[in-house]
């Protein structure tokens, strides 16, 4: 099935209108993939008066735990799938916090096997550890979705369907753009890393360093976690304009605009200007981000869409009333230049 040819929330299910725009977010792994239209800069939420849930006319209800509420990209996120599992739609969720604590993620998913959810859908902290708590979710006959980040496991049928973005992708052609609009002449680069371990900061790391192997004008010289977080995204760039020195670091690639937000912080703080004594290269395309973009602050964004509510609805629904999924399906991803962003900043819903 590609749902991308499939009517949104068969009416059987679940009724929801979806007017959503252009490219969306995802990584992972899995045998199968289609594109889904999921879209940025669109309406995150359904239209109101959708009625259903399952064949027979019951709500289905949702275990979801979330990575924690560490940056905009995050909170965004959240708050698409919460304006769309709802009761009106035809869904009852269940929603937890892990803090960005796998422990808390496992017990959250225990607890909505011990309560005999339809579905439980996460975005895990980290890639690895999961298979014992999802061989629980098998045996209690629990179908489970995974969203925004995969998990490493060598039985895939222990979920059902992922969605979300490629991570390897995105870091790619945030090198791309390094190595062809830079590295004419020798830059070192810094780099600011997501959560280790999980799988958007693995995957934007090798898709970075495959994307400027072949350059040798463009150096690594620097390479640490922000967690994903502005406040970290700033401690650790003071710490690269300290032990690298500011005339010896040429651009920022920072896993995500929080983090490359908070650098910014440290850069400005340090005398300098950001996008010109420092270029910077960011992912996410969250409105901040974009507004630095737009500003001059950042020099490129590759986006990972956050909305990705409706769909993982489409998803669920499809999964409860026995409608063949994906295994994996990847949303598409833009990315933008300064012009860009200042053109598709009026519009924009993240």
């Amino acid at each position: 099935m590609n749902l991308s040819t499939l009517p949104r929330l068969r009416t059987a299910a679940v009724a929801i209108a979806l007017t959503l725009s252009v490219a969306a977010c995802g990584g992972g792994s899995g045998s199968s993939e289609a594109a889904s239209p999921a879209a940025g800069g669109g309406d995150a939420s359904p239209a109101a008066g959708g009625e259903g849930g399952s064949a027979d006319g019951e709500l289905i209800s949702v275990g979801f735990s979330q990575v924690g509420a560490e940056s905009g990209w995050r909170a965004a996120n959240t708050q698409s799938i919460q304006e769309t599992l709802t009761e009106e739609n035809g869904f009852e969720l269940s929603f937890s916090d892990a803090q960005q604590q796998q422990q808390n993620q496992i017990q959250a998913i225990r607890t909505y096997i011990a309560q005999g959810v339809d579905v439980i859908a996460f975005s895990p902290v980290v890639e690895s550890g999961w298979d014992a708590v999802l061989e629980e979710a098998a045996a209690a006959d629990i179908p489970v979705v995974l969203t925004d980040r995969a998990v490493d496991t060598q039985n895939e049928d222990l979920y059902v369907s992922f969605i979300g973005s490629d991570f390897v992708e995105e870091g790619r052609r945030a090198g791309q753009w390094v190595s062809e609009e830079l590295g004419t002449e020798p830059i070192n680069v810094v780099e600011l890393q997501g959560t280790t371990g999980s799988a958007p900061a693995n995957d934007r790391k090798a898709g970075f360093e495959e994307a400027i192997a072949d350059n040798d004008n463009v150096t690594i010289t620097a390479s640490q976690t922000g967690n994903f977080t502005r406040a970290e995204g700033r401690q650790v760039m003071e710490g690269f304009l300290q032990s690298e020195g500011a005339e010896n670091i040429d651009v920022l690639y920072a896993h995500n605009d929080d983090m490359g937000l908070g650098a910014i912080e440290a850069i400005e703080a340090a005398g300098l200007v950001p996008g010109e004594d420092i270029k910077i290269v960011t992912i996410d395309a969250v409105r901040d981000g974009m507004q630095a973009l737009a500003d001059g602050k950042i020099n490129f964004i590759v986006e990972c869409n956050p909305l990705l509510g409706p769909d993982l609805a489409q998803i669920i629904t499809d999964v409860v009333n026995g409608v063949p999924v994906d295994k994996r399906i990847v949303v598409e991803d833009e990315s933008f230049t300064q012009e860009q962003a200042i053109e598709a900043l009026p519009d924009r819903q993240y």
